[in-house]
Order: C-alpha cells, then sequence, then structure tokens
C-alpha cells in the first residue's frame, strides 16, 4: 500500500542526492529508508531509482511517485497543522445561524472584531434558519445561535448577551404619540408592520395581544427593517422594534416610541452553543466580543426618538 513515509522518502532522496543524506534529514537509519522502498516496490513491481554512477535516477515510476509526492506532502503537513490547530480550538469553521431578525445588524459589528481576532477560523452567517435554530443546532447544521429565546435542554448552552426593550414606533403625528405606554386595545385599528413570520413566533402577540384577545386590523410582513422604519415615518403603519435599532436607525425619521403595556416588553438576545463546544476557544471568543459590543442602552420610553 502506498502510505506518506514512501512519498516523504522519494522527495527527500530526490532533494539530499542520496539514501545516506535522506536518511539523516528524516531521521531514519539508511535501512529502514531502503527497507520501506523495497517493499513499495515489490508490492507495486516496479523500480522506483536505477543506479546511475554514483548516484540514483528515477525511473518512469519514481518520477511519477516524485511528482505525487510534491503535491501531496505539502497538503499533508499543512493538514496536520490545522488538526493541531483544532485540536486547541484556533481554527476551523463557525457556522452562526441567526433567530432574531432585526439582530443581524448588531452581529455585523461583531464579525469584524471576530475575523480579526481569529484569523484562521471561517465564519459563516445563516439566516435561513431563523424560528428553527434549536433544531439546527442540534443536528450540527449550525454551531452557535443568536436568539432572543433560549431553551432548556442538557445538551445545549446559552448565554444572554445583552437585554432589551420592544417599543412601538409611530409617526409622529400618530394619534398614539405622547403616550407613556400602549395597551392592547390601541392597536385594534392599526396595520402592524412585522418580520414576515407567523404571530406566534412574534412576543407582541404571544404576550401582549392574544392573551387580551385583541388583534390588528392587518399584520404585514416586511423584510428590511429599514423599509419597515420607512414606511412608519411615511404613515403607513405602527412596528414593534427593539428599543436600540430604533435608536440606530431612526435618528431623524418623524417617528416616535412607545411602551408596549405598562410594564413594557423586556427581552434579551442569547447565544447557543452545543455543551460539548462551549469551551473551545474560537467559539469562546466570539461570546467575549458579543458580550463587548452589546447595543446601548436607550432609555426611550416615549418622545421622539433620539438623534
Amino acid at each position: 500500500m502506498l502510505d506518506r513515509q514512501h512519498l516523504t522518502i522519494i522527495r527527500e532522496v530526490h532533494r539530499a542526492g542520496s539514501v545516506t543524506a535522506a536518511a539523516e534529514r528524516m531521521n531514519l537509519s539508511q535501512s529502514a529508508v531502503s527497507h520501506a522502498i523495497a517493499k513499495l516496490e515489490d508490492r507495486h513491481r516496479v523500480k522506483v531509482w536505477r543506479k546511475k554512477g554514483r548516484g540514483l535516477q528515477l525511473t518512469e515510476a519514481g518520477a511519477y511517485l516524485l511528482d505525487l509526492a510534491e503535491r501531496m506532502v505539502p497538503e499533508l503537513e499543512h493538514a496536520e497543522r490545522i488538526l493541531a490547530d483544532i485540536s486547541r480550538g484556533r481554527r476551523g469553521a463557525l457556522r452562526v445561524g441567526m433567530e432574531c431578525h432585526p439582530c443581524e445588524k448588531w452581529l455585523m459589528r461583531v464579525t469584524g472584531p471576530y475575523l480579526r481576532d481569529w484569523p484562521d477560523v471561517d465564519l459563516e452567517v445563516r439566516t435561513a434558519f431563523r424560528f428553527d435554530g434549536v433544531a439546527a443546532l442540534q443536528a450540527h447544521e449550525i454551531d452557535l445561535l443568536v436568539t432572543p429565546d433560549p431553551v432548556k435542554l442538557p445538551d445545549l448552552h446559552f448565554r444572554p448577551v445583552f437585554d432589551y426593550d420592544l417599543l412601538l414606533a409611530v409617526h409622529e403625528d400618530h394619534r398614539l404619540a405622547g403616550r407613556a405606554f400602549i395597551e392592547p386595545e390601541d392597536l385594534l385599528g392599526e396595520d402592524l408592520l412585522t418580520v414576515p413570520v407567523t404571530p406566534d413566533r412574534l412576543d407582541v402577540f404571544s404576550r401582549f395581544l392574544v392573551p387580551a384577545n385583541c388583534r390588528p386590523v392587518r399584520q404585514i410582513g416586511i423584510e428590511s427593517t429599514d423599509l419597515m422604519l420607512q414606511l412608519v415615518a411615511a404613515a403607513r403603519g405602527v412596528s414593534v422594534l427593539p428599543d436600540w435599532l430604533i435608536r440606530e436607525d431612526a435618528a431623524g425619521m418623524p417617528i416616535t416610541t412607545i411602551r408596549i403595556g405598562r410594564d413594557g416588553l423586556h427581552k434579551s438576545i442569547n447565544l447557543g452553543v452545543r455543551q460539548e463546544d462551549a469551551k473551545t476557544d474560537y467559539i469562546a471568543g466570539l461570546f467575549q466580543i458579543a458580550e463587548r459590543i452589546s447595543p446601548p442602552a436607550t432609555g426611550v420610553e416615549r418622545g421622539s426618538v433620539p438623534a
């Protein structure tokens, strides 16, 4: 069977010029090198070298194996270095799944520092796993999940990285503008702009409207939070979004925010990983950066969005 040792020997003999010199470079005895090549020649019934004066000349088979060695041995050496790095948690591929539609903008701020700090880790962000992230994490389809809804499972570990409030965004001339907070009945006559998911996936429905048996006139799914805010600014509907996102993206727009319910709708963003991966260096590194780059608290409960 052809293996890496045969290729390494052939490459070193060619570079060193003799079996003796190659054996010294490889920290092997001359007999061990000769025996390994003899077994290769016997098994495949070919000759690797023929004597030419005091030196060796490659046969056709030997030239083919040398070409193979020049291509394959460096690749194998590189692979060994990568595997050693992976075992120390210094290299790998990190697939991040999103279960928080508006939080993609926050995650983009995290990725820059992460890519600088971990240049040997391939980072991939997948949004196709929205709202089915836990199953994707357990199935090893992703390695880290960004979610506002952590679950308690023995094989998963979730860590909160920042808290926020969901606020109602309305045009500054809207009938509700200036209110300290809204009640569920206040949304009965409204077009509610949301991310394009079913109501049971939205806290404003599950925690606020449905318990009070209230529904807006329409729920309109919008893919882009930027477009959502533009529609609110044009008095085309109202929307419920994280306080930090409204503060950052609606500055200068004719938009005001209102607390949802007397006590507000409080949430947190969590990063989830499999328990077995929680201590991997490059995953722990992302946790550290994420906790450092948390959106600032807004303190906005009513009135115009601060500039």
